[in-house]
């Protein structure tokens, strides 16, 4: 008879050969199991599990003809809301059982409570940063949080503290309720869409997203209830988008994840194309134009409300905080004169 000693040194021994088969699957960077979550992404995959089984997704379809129906509006923020006021004139009383508001703000900045429609619309939040996939996962949390907190929310419009309305909320309800589409940039050609999609290195997307699915588009968007349920859903695209990158000014995950994402899942059911305006001439370490209070005008606005597509553009950005004044003094007779 061996001794015990012997018979754990030989059983170990003999499961070398299966330790070692497992090791590329536990130890290797490229293992395709599942990756354990931090701490601090915790309380966002409960968040996105429960809004995901949800009893309210019964409501994901669409109908223009239900007038309960609402636009969720999600504010992504790292300052104060500025043009509060003229949003507040633009979410009136009438039009109150037809929206919802939902906030998320860099918790490291102190930003001011807004009042009227603003009142108590903040949500739980984490800190953002420019071209990483922490504005992703903002965007992602007011999503998860607005498909829990309404099953009457039918779209989804994310927007920024720098951005305006440029129509009505009736003609944006109205607009937007005659469609049952997405409108979303998707750009499929693009003269830096290789340095884009390699920032995080050559291989580091693949499998899961090869090069010739790969999109890019602007970080505003208005998503229908199911494909916002498609992104909180989603798992396998998010793990390769928010890896971290090795060129920054290449790697802008806000502009890459959602365009890719759709794209892969649901082409035919998005525009391919914003319904935010944003100028791009004269740009500034990759910011849009910013306008200034001597260039608002009833012209720009009608300006900005052109589009090449079907649809006038609903949004436009990127404004300087003074402007709010002269905005508002073309709110009622020009912006909300449809």
């Amino acid at each position: 008879m061996f001794s015990t000693p012997f018979v754990l040194s030989f059983s170990l021994l003999l499961s070398l050969p299966i330790l070692f088969l497992l090791a590329p699957r536990i130890f290797s960077p490229h293992s395709s199991l599942p990756p354990i979550p931090l701490p601090d992404e915790l309380d966002d995959l409960s968040l996105f599990n429960r809004a995901a089984s949800s009893s309210s997704l019964s409501r994901s379809h669409l109908s223009s003809s239900n007038p309960k129906l609402k636009i969720a509006f999600l504010f992504l923020t790292n300052s104060d809301l500025h043009f509060s006021p003229l949003w507040n004139r633009f979410f009136k009383k009438s039009n109150k059982n037809l929206y919802n508001i939902y906030i998320h703000a860099d918790p490291s900045v102190n930003i001011t409570s807004p009042s009227g429609a603003f009142a108590d619309k903040f949500i739980s939040s984490k800190r953002t940063y420019r071209a990483s996939p922490t504005l992703v996962s903002a965007a992602r949390r007011l999503l998860a949080t607005a498909i829990l907190d309404d099953p009457a929310n039918a779209f989804f419009a994310l927007v920024s503290q720098h951005c305006i309305p440029l129509h009505s909320f009736r003609y944006v309800y109205n607009s937007l309720f005659t469609s049952r589409t997405s409108f979303i940039e998707i750009i499929s050609k693009d003269p830096r869409l290789w340095k884009r999609y390699i920032a995080r290195g050559r291989y580091a997307m693949t499998p899961e997203v090869p090069f010739d699915r790969f999109r890019v588009g602007s970080q505003f968007f208005v998503l229908t209830r199911k494909h916002a349920l498609v992104v909180i859903k989603d798992r396998k695209l998010w793990k390769k988008f928010k890896k971290p990158c090795y060129r920054s000014d290449e790697c802008y995950p806000e502009e890459h994840y959602f365009p890719t994402l759709l794209s892969m899942q649901d082409p035919n059911g998005c525009t391919h194309y914003t319904l935010t305006r944003v100028n791009w001439t004269g740009t500034t370490n990759g910011h849009p134009y910013t306008y200034r209070p001597n260039e608002v005008s009833p012209q720009l606005i009608h300006q900005l409300r052109e589009s090449n597509h079907s649809e006038s553009y609903l949004f436009a950005r990127k404004f300087s905080p003074d402007c709010l004044r002269p905005l508002m003094k073309i709110a009622d007779p020009v912006i909300f004169r449809d």
